[in-house]
């Protein structure tokens, strides 16, 4: 059993845990060579009271709850999703697994199935097994290509008020950047994203006339306020430069808010030269890049000629991490064209990104990736750390380093919120069986 006796109310104390320094606050302890620090946590009334080093040999505090050295670390953070797409492989799989298939059967069940009822029952889904997995805050993206922008911009903002208080929830309009050419009707979505506390963005590709396009973003974002973010470069062409075509308006318009791109996998492909030269860009322009390590490996370099693929398809992280630009990984999609499999689950995220980007040897401060640093991109204060005074959202899990951690599922991991452990049930997939009919 992993259950642990937390009293309903009152103070208690974690002794013995194991936190990472990369995502613990305020506290002054030694870190071991894996970066993880002895610490006794302190919670009450919701809040984390007190973070102070454990002493061995000290006499257990009265509410003291030994965890013998278990791993404890903050709920996660997942910035690129898309919740309006999830759960659908069961009606409409991807034929080939390509990327060219999932577009296909991504856009041909949307104008088929995308009512209000059927997002919103999806999402909603798809947020209690995020929940369950200790993810604390989400960004996805939203299909608003005409008419689906009148049908899923009120349903996110129903399910955001109905899930606030236990996943903070943000949402990216997404278009391909060719659609923006129709000024008006861009202008009126740029609107409906304002209206809705929402962010500007489209999936960019290599059209003649981008610079303008961007152009004309980026004005509507200064115009509206809005933070931008982008699907950029998710092919291995090499030709592909659009996150280096988004550094440049960002930074011909002198763009002060937040930018998030995601994917940019053909960098990975390109000239040393032409590398450089992009990162020298985004640094500067202080845009924030995510990969998805899952969704990219799925689609990428996938071939149909009795070949086996020859790239990651993930971009290049540890070169942008050396430069400071803020970078993280996330789920993406999530049972749909794009990716077949996938549970929102941001452990399982950063077992695969460990394992797919290197993100070992050392483990560094790469653990921000799931949580400081996607809470930072969207500007959410007091998430993805653990600190004196702050919010006692935390997943307590089994494993004591992390070997131990990423070798299984952790699927008895303990969720406290607001100081109090959460049922951690996963939905049931037959739930949406009446969802899945012809």
């Amino acid at each position: 059993m992993n259950k642990l006796p937390i009293p309903p109310s009152g103070i208690y104390t974690f002794e013995n845990a194991r936190l990472h320094a990369s995502l613990t606050v305020g506290f002054d302890g030694l870190a071991d060579a894996d970066g993880f620090v002895s610490a006794d946590v302190a919670i009450n009334g919701g809040r984390i009271v007190s973070i102070a080093p454990h002493r061995l040999g000290t006499p257990a505090s009265s509410g003291a709850l030994d965890l013998k050295g278990r791993i404890v670390l903050p709920c996660f953070v997942d910035c690129h999703t898309h919740l309006d797409k999830g759960h659908i492989w069961q009606r409409s799989p991807n034929p080939d697994g390509s990327f060219a298939g999932a577009l296909y059967a991504a856009h041909a069940d949307r104008t088929a199935r995308w009512s209000a009822k059927d997002v919103s029952r999806r999402m909603d889904f798809a947020l209690r097994t995020a929940f369950a997995h200790g993810t604390k805050a989400i960004r996805t993206h939203l299909d608003s290509a005409a008419p689906q922008d009148a049908i899923s911009w009120p349903v996110f903002e129903d399910i955001r008020e109905k899930w606030h208080g236990r996943i903070d929830l943000q949402a990216a309009c997404l278009v391909g950047i060719e659609e923006t050419r129709d000024q008006a009707w861009f202008a009126g979505l740029a609107r409906r994203v304002a209206g809705a506390r929402g962010v500007l963005g489209a999936v960019t590709y290599m059209v003649p006339d981008l610079d303008a396009l961007l152009d004309r973003m980026f004005a509507l974002a200064i115009e509206h306020g809005l933070d931008l973010d982008f699907h950029a470069d998710e092919t291995d062409a090499i030709d592909a430069i659009s996150l280096k075509k988004i550094a440049e308006a960002a930074l011909r318009h002198r763009f002060e808010r937040k930018i998030l791109v995601g994917h940019c996998c053909s960098l990975a492909r390109q000239p040393d030269g032409e590398v450089l030269d992009t990162l020298d860009k985004v640094a500067r322009a202080e845009i924030a890049v995510v990969s998805l390590p899952m969704c990219n490996l799925y689609l990428q370099d996938r071939r149909h000629d009795q070949t086996t693929p020859r790239w990651r398809g993930v971009t290049l992280l540890h070169e942008m991490k050396a430069r400071g630009i803020p970078v993280a990984v996330a789920s993406d999609n999530t049972r749909d064209p794009f990716y077949a499999y996938g549970d929102l689950d941001m452990l399982e995220v950063y077992r695969m990104a460990t394992r797919i980007l290197h993100l070992d040897h050392p483990v560094g401060d790469w653990p921000r990736a799931v949580a400081q640093t996607p809470a930072k991109t969207m500007q959410l204060d007091n998430t993805g750390v653990l600190q004196p005074g702050g919010p006692a959202d935390l997943v307590v899990f089994k494993g004591r380093n992390w070997t131990e951690l990423l070798s299984r599922p952790e699927a008895d991991r303990i969720v406290i919120r607001d100081g109090k452990p959460i049922d951690t049930s996963l939905p049931d997939y037959a739930e949406l069986d009446d969802l899945m009919g012809a």
